[in-house]
């Protein structure tokens, strides 16, 4: 289980890290936002004409999205019970402030061909800077590469400490899962 939210995840302005690599998302695509929150990112990308999908266990979070065109919301406790989208693919899978490692396998799983995966998250370190500091809800050493190795092309990896406000410890992903007939797509 997640720690208790904190005022960085009920922040409603979408990661910089998102922003910079959701140019690799079709417009029109179909994206999943995992751990949504309040839906900084369901947002973001409906905002751009994708439809999205909304996870996350907090249905009064997810009402913020109700009105928002190109949502849906989807409640569920992803960590107590089976993947909620078993067969299901997405253009996009969005993940921020979030860890349960048993879902690595069916997120990689649910991405198309020519999918995009936007993973940022803690990783070890942070524990000295605030919370989390379970273990278990920090990233150990280049994990998120190890998550994409195999599978996905990685488009770009970073690990370390954020400045700012807040200083944070985190690991950062945007990986994309091949298509036969995928043509790479232009880098920022």
């Amino acid at each position: 289980m997640q720690p208790p939210a904190t005022p960085a995840h009920q922040d409603v302005r979408p990661s910089a890290w998102v922003e910079r690599f959701a140019h690799l998302v079709r417009g029109d695509g179909r994206v999943l936002d995992v751990a949504a929150g309040r839906g900084r990112h369901a947002r973001l990308f409906a905002a751009r004409g994708a439809h999205v999908v909304a996870v996350d266990r907090d249905a009064d979070a997810l009402a913020s999205l109700r009105a928002i065109a190109g949502v849906e919301t989807f409640v569920a406790d992803i960590e107590a019970g089976p993947w909620p989208f078993p067969g299901e693919t997405f253009d996009a899978i969005v993940v921020t402030n979030y860890l349960h490692r048993p879902l690595f396998a069916p997120i990689v799983a649910a991405l198309a061909a020519g999918g995009v995966l936007l993973y940022e998250t803690f990783a070890e370190g942070h524990e000295a800077l605030g919370r989390p500091t379970n273990p278990a809800f920090l990233l150990r050493q280049d994990e998120l590469l190890d998550v994409a190795r195999g599978g996905l092309s990685i488009v770009a990896f970073e690990q370390g400490r954020l400045a700012g406000v807040r200083p944070a410890i985190v690991q950062r992903l945007a990986a994309i899962r091949p298509g036969r007939d995928e043509v790479p797509r232009l880098l920022p």
